[in-house]
This record gives structure tokens, C-alpha cells and sequence, in this order.
């Protein structure tokens, strides 16, 4: 299955015996039938304003996200004290709030890589504690500190993720070449040790790394930071079509402009729960006032 093409969540099967053999490596030059736009781009793909996420329209929306009642602390330091939140299939969804206010901390736990006190996460309708293998087939994440592997080539880190979630080779070469040309993420620097890339290029590895699988939703945690301008141009383009074509996205970010610009709904965390929310597309001119709308969340607090 091609990326950005829609899909069931469904019980996840074992990985298949392609992702235990080589994946063939992206050619130098691919042919310009390779470098086509997968499946999903050409067929039909819902737009922003097409869609609602209003509470009427809540109940006939399958939920891709679903957090109840999360607490964490650290210490004796409460950083979330009960967040609630749904997220749909098929939105473009931003997390906001000040530094230190626990965003990428909910991520961590959505992520399964911190321990919560308690509460509820499903993914996919999977519980994040209860069944972890489950949920982690479901999504692709994105840290705004790369976290790809060094000693390896940016090649060998590619095939290791994808036979990580059983991709098989046509797939894998399908998706990466063209992640790669979106990205403007030359063949060649495939070849060379991570160790010597850029913040930008490991940002632009780890963000094709993410999408390899055709992962139902998308996690980004800063995701534009250390990209040049045209990656993030091109960054927020994908992120968009992404989540039209039936996927969700799920970003983090202190970007205003492009939190306003592209999600379909915000959530403001403040105080360690979800202070308010908003439906861009059912009130487009909150697209305006949303900075205005932060600042006053937060009133002169330091």
C-alpha cells in the first residue's frame, strides 16, 4: 500500500518475511515513473473546509486519538493534571502552549516513552499501556531533537526502520524516493555516515523515516525545527495533504503562524489541562485572532 493512501485500522499481523530480507536501495537517478506521486495524491482528497469537527458531528467521526484524565508527575512537581482530548481521523490537529507547559511531555506518554501517573490513551483504539505493539504499528513520530543512529548510513537507518514495521521492498522504494524528492533529500547523501549530516538533514531523515510505513497518524513534536525554509514550506504541504487523504496528524508547535494556517482544530494547554480549544474551520476568523487568543490564555504569568 502506497503512502498517504486510506486505510482500516485493523489487528496488526506479524511482519512479513520481506522485511527480513535487503531492501533494495533507491537508485541514483530513479526513472520518472518512480518519481510519480503514490496512488493517493491522484485519487480524490477531502478539503479543510469539507469537513467538521463540531460537537454534533463528534459522535459520527471515528476517533484516532482518544486521551482521558492524564496526570504526570514529576516528583512533586504535577506537570499534567488531567488532560482530555479527542482527535479525529482525517484533522490536521495542533497541541499548543507556553515552553514547559507539558506538550511534548503528553507526547512522551502517548508515545510510550514516559510512565503515567493515571488516566487513559488510545491510539487506533488501541490502550497505549495495555497494548503498545499495537499502537506503535499505528503511528510515525517526529521529535524536535532528531533521534536517528549515528554510526549508521542514512540508508541503513531507513532499511532498519522499515523492516522494523515489515515494510517490503516495493513499498520501501516507492515511499522513500518519493518522501526523498519532497523533501529535496539527495540519494547521495544516503550513502554517507549520519554522523556527518546536518541538524537539518537528520531532521529530514528522521521525518521520511516516519512516514515510511504509512502510518494512520502522524505525531510531530517541532517538527520545522532546523529545517531551512523551503523543508518547511515543503513540510507543511505534506502535513496538510497528509491528513485530507484520511490520516491524522498530531503537531506540537511554537510556530503561531503555522499552527493558524493549517490545523483544523488547537488545543491550549495551560495548568496542566486543555484550557480551550478551537474549531478553525467552523470560525475561520479564530485563524486571525489565535495568537491574541494564546497570549490572553495566559494573561502577564511568567
Amino acid at each position: 500500500m502506497s503512502i498517504f493512501t486510506k486505510k482500516k485500522t485493523k489487528q496488526p499481523e506479524e511482519a512479513s518475511e520481506s522485511a527480513e530480507q535487503p531492501l533494495e536501495q533507491p537508485s541514483e537517478q530513479p526513472a520518472a515513473a518512480e518519481a510519480e506521486p503514490p496512488a493517493a495524491f491522484s485519487g480524490p482528497a477531502q478539503k479543510p473546509a469539507e469537513q467538521n469537527f463540531s460537537r454534533s458531528a463528534a459522535s459520527q467521526r471515528e476517533v484516532a486519538i482518544s486521551i482521558k484524565g492524564l496526570k504526570k508527575s514529576y516528583g512533586k512537581k504535577e506537570v499534567l493534571k488531567g488532560i482530555d482530548l479527542d482527535v479525529y481521523k482525517g484533522e490536521l490537529f495542533g497541541f499548543i502552549g507556553r515552553n514547559g507547559i507539558g506538550k511534548s511531555t503528553t507526547i512522551d506518554c502517548m508515545i510510550g516513552v514516559k510512565r503515567f501517573d493515571s488516566g487513559t490513551i488510545e491510539i487506533g483504539g488501541y490502550d497505549v499501556v495495555h497494548e503498545p505493539v499495537e499502537c506503535k504499528r499505528l503511528f510515525g513520530y517526529v521529535a524536535s531533537e532528531p533521534t536517528c543512529y549515528d554510526i549508521m548510513t542514512g540508508y541503513d537507518y531507513l532499511e532498519f526502520v522499515a523492516s522494523v514495521y515489515g515494510v517490503g521492498q516495493k513499498e520501501f522504494k516507492i515511499n522513500c524516493e518519493y518522501l526523498m524528492k519532497r523533501l529535496s533529500f539527495k540519494d547521495s547523501d544516503l550513502n554517507l555516515p549520519i554522523s556527518g549530516y546536518s541538524h537539518g538533514m537528520k531532521q529530514k531523515l528522521c521525518l521520511v523515516g516516519s512516514l515510511l510505513h504509512s502510518p494512520d497518524v502522524w505525531i510531530l513534536d517541532e517538527p520545522t525545527v532546523g529545517l531551512d525554509i523551503m523543508a518547511v514550506e515543503e513540510l507543511k504541504k505534506m502535513m496538510r495533504e497528509y491528513a485530507n487523504h484520511g490520516k491524522t496528524v498530531f503537531v506540537t508547535s511554537h510556530n503561531i503562524d503555522l499552527v493558524s494556517k493549517l490545523c483544523d482544530r488547537v488545543a491550549i494547554v495551560n495548568q496542566g489541562v486543555v484550557s480551550a480549544s478551537y474549531d478553525l474551520n467552523r470560525s475561520p476568523n479564530l485563524r486571525l485572532r489565535l495568537a491574541r487568543l494564546f497570549v490572553e490564555t495566559y494573561g502577564n504569568h511568567s
